[in-house]
């Protein structure tokens, strides 16, 4: 049972968690290394300088270990610009110095004099070039604790929102609390603790905690949905139900909201790539805790199994995430940030997620590199763009949101590029999308993503030169 102690004890230790993951995260950005190219310069010519002592005998020697001229410091600024040094570069820069090779201009007769200067040209060539990778690597580092510390605290806001989530009790609903155990005690339903928030879009949801369900005693879920209605004077519906035997705590969870005032449909088509083993595209539907529902469509780039683990994973992170408290911006940096520390060429995926509050009537999407996405009602087609890159290319993710009311029977429709590239005849590759949907009498979903996708398969005469998702659905008010 949530009593008060059981209840402020696990809020203080959520806030200590979070309190040392914040801390974990400052660490990994404090501690980030900045080289910068005066240090690079430092380093190259102390490794050179090292490096030029089993080259005594060289012709060059006495003038590269000069400290009196900026030799060494000219070569490697001259190596940043062009990457590489030809042994002509060093004697101009000699010449620049005021420093002569005497013999140099006849190369056929002085070996010597050649051989010596191609083995510094050598030299610092491959000198610079370890260093550059050495650099690289510590930029990699950088990156990768910059995105390790974004990680950390996108997880440690997560926790501290679940704590004050917890901390939140609303004085306005202990009537409503008091009056549901009473009319829940009449029907000798025995209710151990309720706890009621009522969200921005005015939905309310309810968790009731009861005594388990016995093998031979319904849960009476049906008899609850009917007190919930008439003490909030709206509809209530049963959204989800975790029994004793799947808890630690004994008691039987109940988790009641605001029924919908929208009807959802769904239809999807697909298709994969020719000669492909399987499609890089991913698609999840599922309803969060909030009761609004999830649509999301990612490509992984290419085709085949890698192609489908990168998008798979992509959706997979951010249902898990949304379910389990965090906000929308945090969860997809988190995404792209755990896609980008773990990236290989080409491991990058789309994402293009709606996610519907049939309750107030609303859609909001978040793409990242996704495809347009279409808005039909009757014969009116709006189109919603992204312009941002794929998740796991860059450490911070470029998110585009768009926010819209639904009217009664509005059809979304959802794509990716195997769909919008099919056809070769337009330059503006949205724009043939969207004659056909106008085009189209149907309003069955299933139909109109079949239609999409043969349509596709068609411009290239009968053959998927991609992977191909359609997505539609389609709204209607109750």
């Amino acid at each position: 049972m949530y009593n008060l102690e059981t209840k402020a004890d696990t809020i203080y230790k959520l806030n200590t968690v979070s309190e040392t993951i914040n801390e974990m995260s400052r660490t990994y950005q404090d501690n980030q290394e900045k080289p910068n190219q005066n240090e690079q310069k430092e380093t190259f010519i102390e490794e050179i300088e090292d490096k030029l002592q089993d080259l005594q005998e060289n012709i060059l020697y006495e003038d590269l270990i000069n400290e009196d001229n900026n030799l060494l410091s000219e070569i490697f600024d001259m190596l940043v610009e062009k990457d590489s040094i030809t042994k002509e570069d060093i004697i101009k820069l000699l010449e620049n110095n005021n420093e002569y090779i005497i013999g140099y201009e006849d190369f056929d007769t002085n070996i010597k004099i050649e051989e010596d200067v191609e083995k510094v040209a050598k030299l610092m060539n491959e000198t610079y070039k370890i260093e550059k990778v050495n650099n690289l690597w510590k930029n990699r580092i950088n990156e990768n604790k910059k995105v390790i510390s974004n990680q950390l605290n996108g997880v440690s806001k997560a926790i501290s929102s679940v704590a004050k989530t917890m901390l939140d009790k609303n004085q306005d609903f202990e009537e409503k609390e008091k009056e549901i155990t009473l009319l829940c005690a009449q029907r000798e339903i025995k209710i151990l603790d309720i706890n009621i928030k009522q969200l921005n879009n005015g939905r309310y949801i309810i968790n009731i905690y009861k005594a388990p369900c016995k093998d031979d005693e319904p849960c009476r879920t049906e008899e609850i949905e009917k007190i919930l209605s008439k003490v909030f004077q709206e509809d209530i519906t049963i959204q989800k139900e975790i029994c004793a035997v799947k808890n630690e705590q004994n008691l039987c969870k109940q988790i009641y909201i605001s029924k919908d005032k929208f009807i959802l449909q769904l239809g999807i088509a697909k298709e994969q790539k020719n000669s492909s083993s399987v499609s890089g595209d991913y698609t999840e539907q599922t309803q969060l805790d909030d009761g609004k529902y999830l649509i999301a469509l990612s490509d992984g780039m290419g085709s085949g199994p890698e192609a489908m683990k990168s998008s798979k994973i992509a959706v997979k992170m951010l249902t898990r995430m949304l379910e389990s408290g965090f906000d929308r911006d945090t969860s997809m940096e988190l995404i792209n940030s755990s896609m980008y520390i773990n990236s290989v060429e080409d491991n990058y995926a789309t994402l293009d997620v709606a996610i519907l509050d049939l309750y107030s009537g609303n859609i909001e999407f978040m793409k990242n590199d996704a495809c347009p996405t279409y808005i039909k009602n009757r014969k009116q087609v709006n189109v919603i763009k992204s312009i941002s890159l794929p998740a796991g290319i860059l450490d911070k993710i470029d998110l585009v949101v768009y926010d819209k009311d639904l009217a009664d029977g509005d059809i979304i429709v959802m794509t990716t590029d195997g769909i919008l590239e099919s056809n070769q005849e337009y330059e503006n590759k949205e724009i043939w999308v969207k004659n056909l949907l106008e085009e189209i009498e149907t309003d069955n979903v299933q139909k109109i993503a079949n239609i999409l996708l043969k349509e596709s398969i068609d411009n290239n005469f009968g053959v998927a030169k991609d992977d191909m998702t359609v997505i539609v659905m389609k709204v209607k008010k109750l």
